[in-house]
């Protein structure tokens, strides 16, 4: 049974993203019931910072946190944007990630700032390392405000949408590459020719 695991990237209490993330993950098992869904959220776990020791050299969770998300096949990434980035906890958490961890598996990314401002944070800082990573990445991504929620409830119809569509898009994702998992991943560099 493949599994769709969802990142909240904060270490805050769960709130609206939380909310939006788990509006994602139902939409994707909804799609496809034989996707198992989990969220792991970063605020509920103590990960060391990234220092280049082995995962289990650090006596807290993040050797269970790694493990967690190797064995996904699948993500939805969710982050507040802070001084026009991404977290720094979920940035610590990629840190610590190896290459193939990631690599050749679907992802889709939603983002959360306070302005129109930040929209495209996502595409130009979170993308390119998770492109360096060789995941595929669905294209757009779900950008969120306060204005999109009303009493601290998703309310915006379009985000709505724009969320359960992302969702079902991961897992259609994974099918189409897991098809051709031969093929998944960066191709590396051409052999050279015997001169």
């Amino acid at each position: 049974m493949p599994t769709l695991l969802g990142i909240h990237g904060a270490v805050t209490s769960p709130g609206r993203l939380h909310q939006a993330l788990e509006r994602a993950l139902d939409a994707a098992s909804a799609h496809d019931p034989s996707v198992a869904t989990d969220l792991l959220h970063l605020g509920d776990h103590r990960i060391a910072f990234a220092d280049g020791r082995p995962p289990e050299s650090y006596g807290d969770d993040t050797q269970r946190v790694l493990e967690q998300v190797t064995a996904a096949d699948m993500y939805l990434i969710a982050t507040p944007i802070y001084r026009a980035s991404f977290t720094g906890a979920l940035k610590n958490l990629l840190d610590h990630i190896p290459v193939e961890g990631l690599m050749g598996k679907a992802c889709g990314l939603i983002g959360m700032g306070a302005t129109d401002h930040h929209y495209l944070t996502v595409d130009t800082q979170l993308r390119p390392v998770l492109a360096w990573f060789g995941a595929h990445l669905v294209p757009g991504q779900v950008y969120l405000q306060s204005q999109h929620f009303q009493d601290g409830k998703l309310a915006d119809a379009k985000a709505i949408a724009g969320l359960e569509t992302l969702g079902r898009a991961v897992v259609a994702l994974h099918a189409a590459t897991a098809a051709g998992a031969g093929d998944a991943g960066p191709a590396g560099p051409a052999p050279l020719a015997a001169g």
